[in-house]
């Protein structure tokens, strides 16, 4: 069965309630699904910080000429945090300092759930298509860090004849 859209949401949701750093409640929110110019242009008063932001993903398909089809999956997500002085540098370098470490932790949580093979969201998360980027909303006061990803799955190519008149 492919992997949706809204079990990826739910997995990173999961993450954000579990890591005690982010600390996502249903009260106190921590997790939202935003794209990235939303991030940078300006963000909703009634985010907490820091935050964890879920982007919506792009796909491809890669065939090698095999029929083996894959579906490409390329996503990011997003740790942000708040400084009031955006000119106290050693703050924002400190945030950057912090939303690495709780990236790592969420790679390294990532992982071994793929391990586990009791997650199928993340089955085929690779470790070699994680890049990380440093992002800085000056006017909003927000800085933070971008994961993009990609998660690659088979795709089925029997036609459901159910499916065609």
């Amino acid at each position: 069965m492919e992997t949706r859209f809204s079990e990826i949401i739910a997995y990173f949701e999961n993450i954000a309630r579990k890591h005690v750093a982010i600390g996502h409640t249903d009260e106190e929110k921590h997790f939202f699904r935003l794209e990235l110019d939303e991030v940078l242009t300006g963000l909703n008063s009634k985010i907490n910080f820091p935050a964890l932001i879920l982007e919506g993903y792009d796909f491809d398909f890669t065939d090698s000429r095999s029929d083996n089809v894959i579906k490409n999956r390329s996503g990011a997500f997003i740790l942000l945090d708040h400084c009031r002085d955006n000119h106290d540098f050693d703050r924002i370098h400190q945030i950057w300092d912090n939303l690495e470490e709780i990236g790592d932790d969420i790679l390294i949580k990532i992982l071994k759930d793929k391990r586990d093979r009791n997650i199928k969201t993340i089955r085929n998360f690779d470790m070699n298509d994680i890049q990380a980027v440093l992002i800085a909303n000056e006017v909003g006061q927000n800085y933070g860090i971008r994961y993009s990803y990609k998660i690659s799955t088979h795709k089925s190519n029997d036609v459901n004849q159910a499916k065609w008149a």
